[in-house]
C-alpha cells in the first residue's frame, strides 16, 4: 500500500469504533480524515481542544474562513448547534470526563499502554499539546497510526521518547491490524489480509498475544 491508501485503510477501520451521539476529540493528521468513512446513520460530536463542539466537514477550497481553525491549525465548519469557547472550558469539557473517545496519532506506545506523541523542543514535535489532558479525560483512547516510521517499529516493550501519560491506551489501528491493550499484554484482534502474524510480529517490538478469534480487518 502507499501512503495514501495506508492513511485511508487505517482511518477507515478506525470510524468503525466511533458510535451515535459519541463525543470525539480527533488529533492533528491522519484522526482527522475519520469523519469522511462513518458509517451510514452514525452522527458524532466533534470537539476540538481549541475552543469549540460541534466542528462540521472540512470546507471546500476557497471557502475557508480563516477565523475557524481546529487545534492544528486546519480549516473548519461549523454544523448547526455548535458552540464554541475559550480554551479554559474546552479543557473543563476534556478535564471532566465528557469526552467518550479521544483519537491520536503517536511516535511511540508500548505494551503498558504508555504514549509518546512529542520529544524534546526544537525536534520532531514541539510539544504534546492537549494530548495529556486528552488521554486522561478521554473515556476511550484509540491509536490511529502507520505500524512503522522509517522501517523501525513504533510498538514497543517499552518507549524511550518522554511520555505524554501513563497506561491510558485502549486500542491501537495501523494498517497492519488492530491491538487492545490488555493487563496480560498487547493482544493482536485483527488482522490486515495482506499480512501475516509473522509479518506484524516482526514490525513490532512488543510481543503480541494472538486472540484465538483473530479475524480479518472488514
Amino acid at each position: 500500500m502507499d501512503k495514501n491508501e495506508i492513511r485511508t485503510f487505517i482511518a477507515r477501520r478506525a470510524a468503525q469504533e466511533l458510535h451515535d451521539g459519541d463525543v470525539v476529540n480527533l488529533g492533528i493528521g491522519l484522526p482527522t480524515l475519520i469523519p469522511n468513512y462513518l458509517p451510514e446513520g452514525v452522527n458524532v460530536i466533534l470537539q476540538s481542544e481549541n475552543g469549540m463542539i460541534g466542528m462540521g466537514p472540512t470546507p471546500a477550497e476557497g471557502t475557508e474562513d480563516p477565523w475557524m481553525i481546529n487545534a492544528g491549525g486546519g480549516f473548519i465548519t461549523a454544523v448547526e448547534g455548535a458552540s464554541t469557547f475559550d480554551s479554559a472550558t474546552s479543557f473543563g469539557i476534556i478535564r471532566g470526563g465528557h469526552v467518550d473517545v479521544s483519537v491520536l496519532g503517536a511516535m511511540q506506545v508500548d505494551e503498558k499502554g504508555d504514549l509518546a506523541n512529542w520529544m524534546i523542543p526544537g525536534k520532531k514535535t514541539p510539544g504534546m499539546g492537549g494530548a495529556m489532558d486528552l488521554l486522561v479525560g478521554a473515556k476511550k483512547v484509540i491509536l490511529a497510526m502507520e505500524h512503522t516510521a522509517k522501517g523501525n517499529p513504533k510498538i514497543l516493550k517499552k518507549c524511550t521518547l518522554p511520555l505524554t501519560a501513563k497506561g491510558q491506551v485502549n486500542m491501537i489501528i495501523t494498517e497492519m491490524g488492530v491491538m487492545e491493550i490488555t493487563p496480560e499484554g498487547i493482544v493482536l484482534t485483527e488482522i490486515n489480509p495482506e499480512f501475516s502474524v509473522a509479518d506484524v510480529q516482526a514490525a513490532t517490538e512488543a510481543t503480541l498475544i494472538i486472540s484465538p478469534n483473530l479475524k480479518e480487518i472488514k
